[in-house]
């Protein structure tokens, strides 16, 4: 979630609602808000205190069930308590498995590097080499960049308008968002910020292909211009699909170009697929639609199977560092390993990719069907499970492209309306008015059906007033 402070509601706002009307819900959700940081974000969204959850379906303390399309921003591929991962757990802790050891070798670490790597991109894995990082994926994006950075002997990052890659220093600087970075003074120093396609608010005003092929060609006179002003820089780093930034898709065409022209310049890229692995946009990995081999891949959420682990994995040619270079007390988590191993299988086993990327294609055909009969929906797309429907002011003024301005409360009121329908949503993109759907993999047809119907109807019900002149 893209977090806007003017947008936020004030702690006083943020007495539980009636969508949370048991005693124990009320007294929770009290002393989280006494307690807890103000830079809390999900806990503001949704004032619900989940007590048990299976599948798709979350349980609150008051009795309520909601089908949960935030899925931990896209950790639980196979949804929460899914069989196969307590079982792994189960075994683990039952076999007296060291649950920590650091970054000592055991069979639960054995199984899972093994599994991971027959999941990996051909061509990929042949050379490839694993580092464990701390449990999140902002640890392993800032072991990204130092690893290249010690590769190269360089500096400087390459990153896109739009993109998301954490909340820890390096990661913070290669992040996009303004609101986030403005109170860090100096943060993007040595950080280049290039346009990412974006067809529906395309940065240089055509959209479409074009828009694309404008962002390479930028891109590549750039590099090579000796008046840029862009000093070689240690790396590339891009997400294949933004998720935070509002589930924008890269076309295949301008990843490959992506490639090229790192290539061709001996600028290492990093591919960020903390939020797009293990299946999410209808791939293992969303690399994969393109074709192209990156020198590096940032990896977490799913691939520990709902517990924390992250990792990079990268070209042997880059492993320049000593021992100790980059640590980290939490990369030795036995039982996210097992999770993760468990997962990783059940994913590739069942297909699950695949039916990612028909059920997710249905469900975009259903949504986009929705532009044509409620007009503060903008834009549909995605990829495989990874949805954002962008919603907009239409008596605003259209841009060059024929986008009209974003409308953030509206998207608000929408993500609102669709916990009081049971449907759990979360927003993101440009001022947080997309909204963004990220199902576990294992969503039924009838539980998709569902998502559809009742994000169309929150959709109408909260525009109709507006359209027609009325507050809402």
């Amino acid at each position: 979630m893209t977090a806007h402070p003017a947008d936020l509601a004030p702690d006083s706002a943020l007495d539980p609602s009636p969508l949370s009307g048991s005693p124990l819900s009320g007294a929770v959700l009290r002393r989280q808000r006494d307690r807890e940081s103000s830079a809390r974000t999900y806990a503001r969204s949704f004032p619900i205190v989940p007590v048990r959850a299976e599948g798709m379906v979350i349980e609150g303390a008051d009795g309520r069930r909601y089908l949960d399309c935030l899925s931990g921003a896209g950790t639980l591929a196979l949804g929460h308590n899914h069989p196969v991962v307590l079982e792994a757990i189960r075994r683990t802790l039952d076999s007296g498995a060291p649950l920590h050891v650091l970054d000592l070798a055991t069979p639960e670490k054995d199984a899972f590097v093994e599994e991971l790597f027959a999941t990996l991109p051909r061509g990929f894995a042949d050379r490839a080499r694993i580092h464990f990082c701390g449990p999140a994926g902002t640890d392993a994006v800032e072991a990204a960049l130092k690893l290249m950075q010690t590769a190269t002997g360089r500096r400087g990052l390459l990153a896109f308008t739009g993109g998301y890659h954490g909340m820890t220093l390096g990661a913070l600087a290669a992040t996009a968002n303004v609101a986030v970075k403005e109170p860090v003074a100096g943060i993007a120093a040595d950080v280049t910020r290039l346009p990412y396609p974006y067809p529906y608010r395309c940065p240089f005003g055509v959209g479409g292909q074009a828009g694309a092929e404008l962002s390479a060609a930028y891109t590549e006179r750039l590099l090579d211009d000796p008046a840029g002003g862009v000093v070689p820089p240690a790396a590339m780093i891009v997400e294949a699909v933004q998720g935070e930034g509002g589930a924008v898709p890269a076309p295949d065409s301008w990843l490959r170009e992506m490639r090229r022209v790192t290539a061709e310049r001996e600028i290492p890229l990093i591919v960020d697929e903390v939020q797009t692995g293990v299946g999410r946009t209808g791939a293992f990995w969303a690399v994969e639609h393109s074709g192209i081999v990156p020198d590096a891949m940032v990896l977490s959420k799913a691939i520990g199977g709902s517990l924390p682990l992250a990792v990079i994995v990268y070209h042997e040619d880059y492993d320049g560092w000593l021992p100790g270079a980059h640590t980290g007390t939490f990369r030795g988590n036995t039982l996210a390993m097992a999770a993760g191993t468990a997962t990783l299988r059940h994913v590739a086993r069942e297909g699950l990719a695949g039916r990612a990327a028909a059920v997710g294609a249905r469900m975009l055909e259903r949504l986009g069907a929705l532009r044509d009969e409620l007009p503060v929906v903008g834009d549909v797309r995605g990829r495989g499970l990874m949805i954002g429907v962008e919603l907009v002011d239409p008596t605003g003024t259209p841009d060059a492209c024929g986008a009209f301005p974003a409308a953030p409360r509206t998207a608000a009121a929408v993500r609102a309306a669709c916990l009081e329908r049971g449907i759990i949503v979360e927003l993101g993109g440009r001022y947080d008015s997309t909204v963004r759907l990220l199902p576990p993999l294992v969503i039924s047809d009838e539980q998709a059906e569902t998502v559809v119907d009742r994000l169309a109807d929150a959709i109408a019900t909260v525009t109709a007033p507006r359209l027609a002149g009325r507050p809402a």
